[in-house]
């Protein structure tokens, strides 16, 4: 069957009694997990969601996430994960520009109010008209006063149902990236793209389904990354995926050494967390050494001595991949069995194709130069993990995809035997923390504050973030009193914590060219 969710329906046919997912002291078998994802579809087509709507989810690491978006899947209809992040403002627009029907949300926390920025992003929407809020104890009071709790609900539903058959070519999830237009553009993922980029575990690392591995899962499991290496690669091999919500590196190393933990996918700040940890605290390195089988790092570029640091310790060779939302997400990675070559990529994986291209689309010369590498040029991808296009901006898709290949927006070289070295961004994204930040989108709101006349959005270097937010700003005139706490703290009420700027400089004047462009690398 075609439906992504027959990962999992597989895997609970041929290993139900297994541990599918731990949270806390809470574990729930593949059997389990499968009964809950049906109560969802029967709930969803008891509202009228068809095959083909669209059902957006806010949820952050705990398995509701995974029981949601499967249960959503088995009903025919796409998953739309939302940043846990996202302020009221966003969240109205991701769910009007999705034209997503239904809409689950997980409460959250008081210092992250996941369910009621949720609950008032979905008052302000047209296209959505079902909203179900995620909460662990729903016979507490609820000032929001949503118009329903998703506990009762789900328990009236009978916990089997007849998954809906899907083409291969069907979008099973749109996932929300952002580009020249500075506005964030939903990826079309195909229920192939997604599943073969799942079941890819078995040639990048050795995933076996009769020795199933153990997963930390710390990537957000809204983001393409922890999505499919960790959750739908996971369920693909009969693994066991622990949660935790948030990444704290004390954390993260107690569950490491508790659940012998097999795998761990991280952000290289993440790394740079777990090599700090052990500097303050008594964490019994080799147990976990002993049991930790893959480390695999993505998202920005992995420092050399932060690799060399967490192999000596860890006994581990972190494989660094390459991807993004578009690519489902993996393209390349660090070939299973062979020695790292640090500061690569890796090569792509089974079933993709990658080459460099100059801004015509054009190939770029693959001659070695003398430094044992080939000349810089934007990577393209083609394979079965491309993405169909960006939901309801064709325009945008043919810019982005020409005869199958996706042109990435990153520069770099390769060498003669194939493998891949980032050199350089040709898009203005900012990697915060392992997280996306468009500096165009900040540029537009920004400019909405009365005493902003003009601003440019950049990253600067920071270490344990990789980069930080920084705003250089002209203001307006008679507008002398704006500081930058002032507009720290603006911007903190207009953004999700990860992307507000947190660095503001004031300048007279911004450097530009005869046309008016920014020079933001001048700035």
């Amino acid at each position: 069957m075609a439906n992504l969710a027959a990962l999992l329906e597989t895997t609970t046919e041929n290993h139900g009694d297994r541990t599918a997912i731990v949270f806390g002291d809470t574990r729930i078998s593949y059997a389990q997990l499968n009964g809950a994802a049906n109560q969802v579809a029967n709930l969803l087509v008891s509202r009228g969601i068809q095959p083909g709507d669209k059902v957006a989810l806010s949820c952050p690491n705990v398995p509701y996430f995974t029981i949601v978006y499967y249960g959503i899947l088995k009903a025919g209809a796409t998953v739309v994960p939302l940043n846990v992040l996202l302020k009221a403002r966003e969240v109205a627009y991701h769910l009007d520009d999705s034209d997503a029907k239904a809409y689950f949300a997980f409460e959250g926390t008081p210092d992250l109010p996941i369910g009621e920025e949720a609950w008032e992003g979905f008052q302000a929407t047209e296209s959505c008209t079902d909203f179900f809020l995620i909460k662990l104890d729903s016979s507490a009071p609820e000032p929001m006063e949503p118009p329903e709790f998703y506990g009762p609900l789900v328990a009236q539903q009978p916990p089997t149902f007849e998954t809906v058959q899907t083409d291969d070519d069907d979008t099973a999830v749109i996932l929300y990236t952002s580009g020249t237009t500075g506005q964030p553009k939903g990826a079309e993922l195909r229920h192939r793209n997604m599943r073969d980029n799942a079941l890819a575990g078995e040639a990048l690392f050795g995933a076996d389904v009769d020795n199933p591995d153990t997963y930390l899962c710390v990537l957000p499991l809204f983001h393409s990354f922890g999505q499919t290496c960790i959750q739908n690669g996971g369920i693909a091999y009969g693994g066991t995926v622990v949660m935790l919500p948030r990444f704290e590196a004390q954390a993260a190393l107690g569950l490491m050494l508790k659940e012998k933990v097999t795998y761990f996918a991280g952000v290289p700040t993440m790394y740079w967390g777990l090599l700090g940890a052990l500097a303050d605290g008594d964490v019994d390195v080799s147990s976990i050494a002993e049991t930790l089988r893959v480390a695999a790092a993505g998202g920005a570029a992995l420092p050399a001595e932060v690799h060399r640091n967490f192999q000596e310790k860890f006994g581990v060779t972190i494989l660094e991949g390459y991807g993004l939302s578009e690519t489902s997400p993996v393209a390349s990675f660090s070939p299973w069995g062979q020695e790292v070559r640090v500061g690569s990529i890796g090569t792509p994986i089974p079933g993709v194709e990658m080459k460099l291209i100059d801004p015509e689309w054009n190939d770029v010369p693959g001659d070695i130069q003398d430094d044992g590498k080939s000349a810089v040029g934007e990577i393209a991808i083609k394979g079965h993990n491309v993405m169909k296009g960006y939901y309801g901006r064709p325009e945008a898709t043919a810019e982005a995809i020409r005869d199958g290949w996706f042109r990435s927006g990153d520069l770099a070289r390769k060498d003669a035997d194939g493998f891949y070295y980032i050199v350089d961004r040709s898009k203005d994204m900012i990697i915060r923390g392992g997280y996306n930040v468009y500096p165009r989108e900040l540029e537009e709101v920004l400019m909405t504050h009365p005493a902003v006349s003009l601003v440019a959005v950049i990253g600067v270097e920071h270490e344990s973030h990789g980069e930080e937010i920084k705003a250089v700003v002209v203001k307006e005139k008679d507008h002398d009193d704006l500081t930058e706490a002032d507009l720290v703290a603006w911007g903190k009420e207009q953004f999700a914590a990860y992307k507000y700027p947190r660095i503001v400089e004031f300048r007279d004047e911004l450097p530009m060219t005869a046309t008016g462009k920014i020079l933001k690398r001048e700035i």
